[in-house]
This record gives structure tokens, sequence and C-alpha cells, in this order.
């Protein structure tokens, strides 16, 4: 599951229409805010990050937006993906220890080179 977070801007003139139209397409997004600038904040979900963008497109084409953009996409699944294999290798032993200080790890420049 992933979540994003959107920024909607419309004119004033439309915030209403827009704000009814957002809600009206529950399947596509979850309304929260908006404020006096015609700036109106959304959350999208989805199975994937594809999915949410595919959804951030349909908004995008809504009457009265002027633009619809991702501020920021958080996925629990795949950013666990990513931590089993970093750059094509596993991941060392010692990137899961909470005792770690950090004053004792030596970067070169180039993570991939260290494995």
């Amino acid at each position: 599951m992933t979540i994003s977070s959107v920024v909607v801007q419309t004119r004033p003139e439309f915030m209403d229409g827009v704000i009814n139209s957002l809600k009206e397409n529950n399947h596509l997004c979850e309304y929260h805010l908006n404020d006096e600038a015609g700036r109106i904040i959304i959350t999208v979900e989805g199975e994937s990050t594809d999915e949410e963008i595919n959804k951030l497109g349909h908004i995008q084409r809504l009457p009265h937006i002027i633009s619809a953009e991702m501020m920021y996409s958080y996925s629990e699944d795949e950013l666990e993906k990513l931590r089993e294999n970093v750059g094509g290798k596993t991941q060392p032993n010692w990137l899961n220890k909470e005792n770690i200080d950090a004053k004792n790890i030596v970067y070169n420049g180039d993570l991939k080179k260290r494995f």
C-alpha cells in the first residue's frame, strides 16, 4: 500500500466546485483541507506508486484544476523491497544493529564499492 499527499491548485472562485468534485470521486482521493488562495490538500492511496500516478492523472483532468502535484509519497512495501537488495547485494548486517556508533562508519564516496 502506498499513500501520497497532493496539492491541488484552482482559482478561488472554483474552489467549492473542485472540492465537491474531489469528494464525489472519493475512489481517487481523500479531501483534507484548503486555503483562500485555492490550494487544496488531498491524499491518494494505491496498491502501488503506478496506481497512485494513474489516479493523479484523473485528478489533474478534472474541470477547473490548474495543477495537482504529489508532494510526498510513502510506500512501506516498496521500501522493504529496496532494503532487501541494496545495490544488487544483500544488506550488510551492521546496518541493522541499533548500537552502531556513526563515528565508526567509514564513507569512501561510493557505497557500492564498500560491499
